[in-house]
């Protein structure tokens, strides 16, 4: 007993100011519903040891259960091992009494429901039974972290941990700081939230809706007011979202998913703490109180015993589409205006936690500040509504023809080995060039934009002396890449010469992967699909992990493969597998492909990222002569044999005169491993 005394003295000794992430080893989430049970799910994945609770026991129960049938998903389908499946579940504790879930706490994680009497009561509860050093984080989508802070003895020591839904899926973690909350403690918390494999993004300052919800809420409001005023149907504002503006729902199908009445109470909130401009609109309020409140009530603004939502293509009206689009703008001006954050920081975020193909400033940047300033206006003028007034921010920006990112450059290169995209992450070490396709919100979907910056990638790399062999891969493990983004790209209408531009556009990209002169590596982990496979396609080699599915469904679609997976396929695997890759439109497994000759290797899921740098890392070391010969040679040898015997012999010629031929010969003799310089 003494000694256990001893033992707690000395973990509890701590202030959350000495606290580092190694301190952290007990988490304590309060609330099993929804929320709670997958941040609970994401702690224990990531090693901690989790305490859930909840005021019944029915209710911790059946969050567990659902935290044991997720993990057994995620083993289903080898996104972990059925062992790291178990271990987690092990690390979960269901409790009911307070006391015993906190006892110990070093980070208490609150998702209670979202009232703010509710969770005063929780932390006034909480601040009796938990240790001195624990750190309090609420996951409140909407409501005030300096408000809630107050209830407790800690207010330093309380932030925003804002996890979205479901938990264990999505990347993105807002830090929120509330008036009171010190900087150690929001970098424990952001470490933290990157010791779960999410993304954290911070929130400088406490603010209605912080960054996410500061955007969305106030669009899906706009959508209701457009209606509303009678300026265009349901069906013409969700054609224009997500078809001509590109995001993954129209703003109405959006809120029936989400819960009409969820997004009423955030803009309450609002309404109550910001003003008049947050107004909820009366189309809202009347579909609340008719309980017609969206999917989970079976209607909202479609009807879902009768087909669900259906958004028509090609009824957008671009008078929405800037409406909504200076609405956005207007409130990412609001949150830099406040330092609330600054624009990336909210771009990434809105990217991460809603899924938009861009984030809000870079679209408001694309469609013009003056043009959304001046939309604005005119909407103000016309209805006088306080939501269509233009922050003074945005004002400057157009009035002095800047944007929110400033001005926009071509690649820039610091100190030689990084590179500045939005949709590619680009770095260089040991001779490698890796090219990552970063847009995990979009499964690494490949948009037009994504195609400009691979070709620039390409081409940078290729001409960099310290680059000796190109490896691709996708952020995350869900995706190599999920295909072409066919919703962004039809944002900009059913055009049939644009169509077979963009075709032309992703063929050119990526046969400069065939046609460079250095070996180009694929390592695939998750889907590899569509214009993914034909981006793998136009690799010299491919890998992939035993969890990948590949496939060309563009025939699903009413489509064909467009970027040259028509012809290149077959190459590789030959025609007749090619025809049946295409044809059935059906999703192979890893071993299969790998079976056709299309993979060259497939690993374990855990040795995938070693694996990949280390076959690279060889490419990068080979002869780079002898390499970028031999890819001539066979790439125009694949239709004229003759045309590439005869490249093969003018190489040959050509090699035997080089210093890296000398180089080899004489590591041969010695039995030695070769350096070769490429001269």
């Amino acid at each position: 007993m003494f000694v256990r005394e001893i033992e707690t003295f000395n973990r509890h000794r701590f202030d959350a100011s000495d606290m580092k992430l190694d301190d952290v080893e007990h988490i304590t989430v309060l609330g099993a519903g929804n929320m709670g049970h997958g941040i609970a799910e994401v702690a224990a994945l990531a090693g901690y040891d989790v305490r859930m609770r909840d005021i019944k026991e029915e209710f911790v129960q059946d969050g567990y259960e659902q935290i044991e049938w997720s993990l057994g998903k995620l083993a289903e389908k080898d996104r972990i091992s059925q062992e790291e499946a178990d271990e987690a579940l092990e690390r979960v504790t269901p409790l009911v009494d307070l006391e015993s879930a906190v006892e110990d706490a070093d980070v208490v994680i609150e998702a209670v429901p979202e009232k703010m009497e509710i969770k005063r009561d929780v932390y006034e509860e909480l601040e009796e039974y938990a240790p001195e050093h624990t750190v309090f984080t609420s996951n409140t989508s909407s409501l005030s972290i300096t408000d809630l802070s107050e209830v407790t003895e800690r207010p330093e020591r309380f932030c925003g941990m804002h996890f979205f839904n479901p938990p264990v899926r999505m990347d993105l973690v807002e830090v929120i700081s509330g008036g009171h909350t010190d900087d150690e403690t929001l970098d424990l918390i952001e470490e933290l939230a990157e010791s779960m494999d999410k993304t954290p993004v911070r929130v400088r300052k406490d603010s209605p809706g912080f960054i996410v919800n500061r955007v969305l809420v106030p669009l899906m409001n706009e959508a209701a007011w457009i209606v509303e005023m009678g300026d265009a149907t349901v069906a013409e504002v969700d054609s224009t979202t997500k078809f001509d503006i590109g995001l993954p729902m129209g703003a109405f199908e959006l809120a029936d998913q989400v819960g009409i009445d969820v997004g009423y109470h955030v803009l309450e909130y609002m309404h109550d703490q910001l003003g008049d401009a947050y107004e909820p609109c009366p189309v809202l309020v009347e579909k609340v109180e008719a309980e017609e409140l969206g999917k989970k009530t079976g209607k909202g603004f479609y009807d879902y015993e009768d087909g669900g939502a259906d958004v028509p293509t090609g009824e957008g009206d671009d008078d929405v589409r800037l409406r909504l689009l200076a609405v956005m703008a207007n409130e990412v001006a609001g949150l830099v205006e406040n330092d609330v954050a600054d624009p990336a920081a909210i771009d990434r975020a809105v990217k991460l936690g809603a899924g938009f193909p861009d984030g809000p400033a870079k679209m408001a940047d694309d469609a013009g500040i003056e043009t959304l300033v001046e939309t604005l206006e005119e909407l103000y003028d016309r209805s006088g509504a306080a939501r269509y007034e233009p922050e003074d921010c945005l004002v400057d920006l157009a009035e002095s023809g800047g944007t929110f990112h400033g001005e926009d450059g071509d690649v820039s290169e610091d100190e030689g080995d990084a590179f500045d995209f939005e949709t590619l992450s680009v770095e260089i070490s040991d001779r490698v060039g890796h090219v990552q396709l970063s847009r995990p919100h979009r499964m690494n979907t490949i948009s037009s934009e994504l195609l400009e910056e691979l070709s620039t990638a390409i081409d940078e790399l290729e001409t960099h002396e310290g680059v000796r062999a190109i490896l691709l891969t996708g952020e995350g493990d869900r995706a190599f890449s999920a295909g072409a983004d066919v919703q962004s790209m039809a944002a900009g209408g059913a055009d049939p010469l644009a169509g077979v531009e963009l075709s032309r556009k992703g063929q050119q990209t990526f046969g400069k992967l065939e046609e460079c002169d250095m070996p180009v590596l694929a390592g695939i982990d998750g889907y590899c699909l569509g214009g993914g496979m034909e981006l793998a396609t136009c690799a010299d080699l491919r890998i992939a992990t035993e969890r990948s599915e590949l496939g060309q469904p563009e025939h699903n679609l009413g489509l064909l493969p467009g970027w040259g997976g028509t012809q290149r396929l077959r190459h590789i695997v030959g025609e007749g597998r090619a025809k049946e890759i295409i044809f059935t439109a059906e999703r192979y497994d890893a071993e299969t492909m790998e079976e056709y000759g299309f993979l060259n290797e497939v690993v374990d899921n855990e040795e995938f990222e070693d694996r990949a740098f280390e076959l690279a890392s060889d490419l990068a070391s080979g002869p780079p002569i002898a390499q970028r010969y031999t890819k001539r040679a066979m790439l125009y040898g694949r239709e004229d044999t003759d045309a590439g015997l005869e490249i093969e012999a003018q190489a040959f010629g050509h090699l035997m005169a080089t210093d890296d031929l000398m180089e080899g010969i004489t590591a041969f003799m010695g039995d030695s491993e070769p350096e070769f310089e490429g001269k």
